[in-house]
C-alpha cells in the first residue's frame, strides 16, 4: 500500500517479493535485511483497525529486541511533526506510550484535564482535548512494541467495553506481525500511513461547482499544505492560486504567521473539530477563516468578516497583529515545541538523564545527529555526556584548554552562540581544531548560561550541511538555557547521590560474618526509578560463641537524612544486640531512640535472636513483612509472627516475641518489601509466588535460592521501591 517516508509517496515492497531496485529497503528502513518487516500489513492493519475504531489517529512504535527505547515506525491521522521530539521514546518516560510497554498494560487518557494531570508534556505540546489509549504489542509473553489511538473529543470519556476489544485485537494483529520478522528500524520521519482514497469522479464538474460558490475555498492536506484553492480564495487571500499551492498559508502570507492562527489548524486536525478565526489582511479587509478537518485534511472556507461574523463563534476582531520581532518563532508549533523540550527537560534529575534528553528528544527533533555536553573544569573542556560521535572524537576534545581557540571554548567562554552550516564555513574561522575529525558537516555551540553563570557548551552536530534560519537559531538558543538550567540542576543532584551512595555503602556491611552452624546470604537491589538512594539496610551479628543477631529494615524516605537514620538504627540495634538483649528489648530502645532523636522520619524492622547451639530462635517484628521459613522436607511457611508499630510512631510500646525451632537444613527468608510489592501487584499473590520459589530452589546452595528469589524482581521494569534480602540456613555446627 502507499505511504509517505520523508515526504515522499513510495510504494512499500512485498518482503516475500526480491527487491528489484537494490538498496530500496536500505533507504527505507536503514539497512538491508533478509527478513524485513511487512510494512504494507502493518500499514494497512494500523489504518483499517483505527477506521473501524472510528478514531482519528494512531501511531506505531517498535521495541527493538533487547532495546529500552521506543522507535516510531508510522503514524496515521496526523503529520509527523506533530509527534516532533518522540520519535524515540525511553522506556521510563512519563509517557502513555512508554507506560503502556513498560507496565503490560493498557492506558486510557479521558479528556484534556486528565492529561494535563498525568501526562504534562503531552498537554503542554498538543493543549486540545482528545481521547487517547495507549497499550502494548505483546506476542507469546514478548512485548515488540506498543501503539496509540486516539480519538476527537465528541468521543465519550470512558472506553467502551467493545472499543477496549477491538484496541486489544488490534494489538495482537499488529504484535503477531511484528513476531514473525525482525522489527524494522529506520532513519529519518516515519512512515504515514495515507487514508484510502473513494472512486475516481467528475473532477471538472467539482470544480465548476466550487468556483461557483461566491466564498473561497481552500483544500489542506495533514502537513498543512494547499492542494487546492478556488479563485475566489485566491482573490480574498490577494494572491495568485498558483503561489498557494503545494505551500502552508502561513509561509505565503506574512499577515497570517500569528501562531495563534496555526494553532486553529493544529488544533483542527487533533481533535477533529472545526475551528475558526478572523485575520486582518493588509491594509483594510478582516477575512474569516472556518477549517473543517476530516481523515485526509482540512477544507478551508473564507469569507469576508463584515459577512459572516455573525455566524462565528470566536470574539470579535482584535487589532491588526504586530509584526513578530526579527528572529523569534512564529509558528505555533515551534512555541508548543519549546514547551514540550522545557517540560521534558524538568524531568531530567542526574546529568546522564540530561544527555538522553538531549540525544534522544532535542537533537533528533532539528535534525541533529550528535551532542556532546562540555564544561569548565580546571581552566579546561571537559566531556560530561555525549552520544552520537565516532568513538575517540569527544575523548580528543576533553582536557582542551580553555585558552585555546575552539568552537567549543569560544561558545563556553563568551557566551555567544555559533553557527556553522558546513565544514568549509567552520574551518575558515577555526582553521585548526581538535574537532576536524568528527565526520560532522554542520555545527551548533550554544553556550549553557545558568543563572548569569556560564555553566558550559552543548555541541549539536548534523551529518550533512544544515541551513539554519532565523527561527532555528533563535529556539536553539532559547533551548540551550534550557538545558543550562537542567544541566546545573543536574550537577548539584549527582554530587548530592555521590554523597548518599557513599553514606549508604558505608553502612551496609561489606561483608557478613562467618558463624559455625549458620549459612548467610545477602542481596540488595535500588529501585528503578524515581529514587536518590535506598533506605533498606540488612546485617548480621555475631553476639557470642553461640548466639547471634539478623536484622533487617526499611527507613521511610530515599535521601541523605533516611540514609543517615539507617546508620543510627544498624547503630543501636548492635549496641543492643551485643549486650545480649532480647528481641523485645532490642527494638524497644531502638525506638526510643528514634523517639529522642525527633527525625519525623519512620522504619520497619525484623530482629532475629539466633541460639546457634540449641537450633532456635526468636524474632520480634515492628511493621515489617513476616518472614518465610523452609524446613528440612522443603515444605514452606510464612511465619505467624504478631508484630508491633513501626519504628518512630511512639516512644513507649511493646514488640511481642515469637520463638521458633531452626533444625539443621531450615531456612529462614528476610526481606524487605520491594521484594513483593510493585504497581498493580497483588501482595499475597506476590508472597505466594515468592514461597513457590523458596520451596523450588531452597535446597540449593545459599547463593543460588538468593539468586533465584530477587530474579521476579529484578525483571520487574517499574520497580518504585529498593529491595533487600537476608537469607539465613541452619547447618551441622
Amino acid at each position: 500500500m502507499p505511504v509517505v517516508a520523508d515526504g515522499e509517496v513510495v510504494t512499500v515492497p512485498d518482503p516475500h517479493i526480491r527487491d528489484p531496485a537494490p538498496g530500496l529497503a536500505g533507504t527505507l528502513f536503514g539497512a538491508p535485511a533478509p527478513a524485513a518487516a511487512p510494512l504494507d500489513a502493518l500499514a494497512d492493519a494500523l489504518r483499517d483497525g483505527t477506521g473501524e475504531l472510528s478514531a482519528h489517529v494512531s501511531a506505531l512504535y517498535v521495541l527493538p529486541a533487547g532495546g529500552t527505547v521506543l522507535e516510531l515506525l508510522m503514524i496515521n491521522g496526523l503529520p509527523p511533526e506533530f509527534v516532533s521530539g518522540w520519535e524515540h521514546i525511553s522506556l521510563p518516560t512519563p509517557l502513555p506510550v512508554a507506560d503502556a510497554a513498560r507496565e503490560g498494560r493498557l492506558i486510557w487518557v479521558g479528556d484534556e484535564q486528565e492529561m494535563a494531570r498525568r501526562y504534562p508534556r503531552v498537554a503542554v505540546a498538543l493543549p486540545y482535548d482528545f481521547r487517547l489509549a495507549a497499550t502494548p504489542l505483546t506476542a507469546d509473553g514478548v512485548t515488540h512494541g506498543s501503539m496509540f489511538v486516539a480519538w476527537p473529543a465528541r468521543h465519550p470519556r470512558l472506553l467502551a467495553e467493545r472499543e477496549r476489544e477491538r484496541l486489544e485485537a488490534l494489538a495482537g494483529e499488529l504484535a503477531g506481525l511484528l513476531a514473525r520478522t525482525r522489527p524494522p528500524v529506520r532513519a529519518g520521519e516515519p512512515l504515514v500511513v495515507l487514508p484510502e482514497t473513494g472512486p475516481p469522479g467528475s473532477e471538472v464538474a467539482l470544480l465548476e461547482l466550487l468556483e461557483r460558490l461566491p466564498d473561497g475555498k481552500c483544500a489542506l492536506d495533514l502537513r498543512g499544505r494547499v492542494v487546492y484553492a478556488t479563485p475566489c480564495a485566491a482573490k480574498l487571500l490577494d494572491v495568485p492560486a498558483e503561489q498557494l499551492l503545494g505551500r502552508r498559508p502561513w509561509r505565503v502570507l506574512p499577515w497570517l504567521r500569528d501562531p495563534a492562527y496555526e494553532d486553529r489548524y493544529r488544533a483542527a486536525l487533533v481533535s477533529r473539530e472545526p475551528t475558526s478565526f478572523v485575520a486582518f489582511r493588509p491594509p483594510d479587509q478582516w477575512l474569516a477563516f472556518q477549517l473543517y478537518p476530516g481523515p485526509t485534511g482540512l477544507t478551508v472556507r473564507i469569507t469576508a468578516a463584515e459577512a459572516a461574523q455573525g455566524d462565528l463563534p470566536g470574539p470579535a476582531p482584535a487589532p491588526p497583529p504586530a509584526e513578530p520581532a526579527a528572529g523569534m518563532p512564529t509558528r505555533a508549533g515551534a512555541l508548543y515545541h519549546i514547551l514540550h523540550l522545557a517540560t521534558a527537560l524538568t524531568e531530567a534529575v542526574g546529568v546522564q538523564d540530561v544527555v538522553r534528553l538531549v540525544a534522544d528528544q532535542i537533537a533528533p527533533a532539528f535534525g541533529g545527529q550528535a551532542v556532546a555536553l562540555l564544561v569548565a573544569e580546571g581552566g579546561r573542556l571537559r566531556n560530561i555526556g555525549h552520544r552520537g560521535y565516532p568513538p575517540g572524537v569527544v575523548e580528543r576534545i576533553d582536557g582542551t584548554p580553555l585558552t585555546r581557540q575552539t568552537p567549543g571554548v569560544q561558545a563556553l567562554t563568551s557566551g555567544v552562540p555559533a553557527f556553522f552550516e558546513s565544514r568549509e564555513e567552520l574551518e575558515r574561522v577555526y582553521p585548526v581544531r581538535p574537532e576536524v575529525q568528527d565526520t560532522m558537516a554542520a555545527w551548533a555551540y550554544l553556550p549553557l548560561v545558568a543563572s548569569g553563570r556560564l555553566v558550559g557548551t552543548c555541541v549539536l552536530a548534523f551529518a550533512r550541511p544544515h541551513r539554519f534560519t532565523v527561527d532555528e537559531r533563535a529556539v536553539l538558543t532559547s533551548v540551550g538555557g534550557l538545558i543550562a538550567q537542567a544541566l546545573d540542576r543536574a550537577r548539584v543532584y549527582d554530587a548530592k547521590l555521590e554523597l548518599a551512595h557513599g553514606l549508604q555503602e558505608s553502612l551496609l556491611p561489606h561483608a557478613l560474618p562467618l558463624l559455625p552452624g549458620l549459612e548467610t546470604a545477602a542481596r540488595y537491589l535500588p529501585g528503578t526509578e524515581g529514587m536518590d538512594i535506598g533506605g533498606d539496610f540488612y546485617d548480621v551479628i555475631r553476639v557470642d560463641r553461640h548466639h547471634a543477631g539478623a536484622v533487617i529494615g526499611d527507613v521511610q524516605g530515599h535521601n541523605v537524612r533516611a540514609a543517615a537514620l539507617m546508620g543510627q538504627i544498624r547503630t543501636s540495634v548492635h549496641a543492643f544486640a551485643k549486650a545480649g538483649a532480647p528481641p523485645d528489648m532490642v527494638l524497644a530502645r531502638t525506638n526510643q531512640l528514634m523517639a529522642y532523636l525527633d527525625t519525623g522520619l519512620l522504619a520497619s524492622c525484623a530482629y532475629l535472636r539466633l541460639d546457634l547451639n540449641r537450633r532456635r530462635a526468636a524474632l520480634a517484628v515492628a511493621g515489617h513483612p513476616r518472614p518465610l521459613v523452609r524446613d528440612p522436607r522443603g515444605q514452606v511457611r510464612l511465619l505467624d509472627a504478631p508484630g508491633g508499630l513501626l519504628l518512630g510512631v511512639v516512644a513507649d510500646t511493646g514488640y511481642p516475641v515469637t520463638r521458633l525451632p531452626l533444625p539443621a537444613g531450615t531456612t529462614v527468608a528476610l526481606y524487605t518489601d520491594g521484594l513483593v510489592e510493585g504497581p498493580g501487584v497483588d501482595l499475597d499473590e506476590s508472597v505466594a509466588a515468592l514461597a513457590d520459589q523458596l520451596a523450588r530452589h531452597g535446597a540449593g546452595p545459599l547463593e543460588t535460592v538468593a539468586d533465584a528469589l530477587v530474579a521476579h524482581a529484578e525483571r520487574a521494569k517499574h520497580r518504585t521501591d529498593d529491595t533487600a534480602l537476608l537469607l539465613l540456613r541452619s547447618v551441622p555446627r
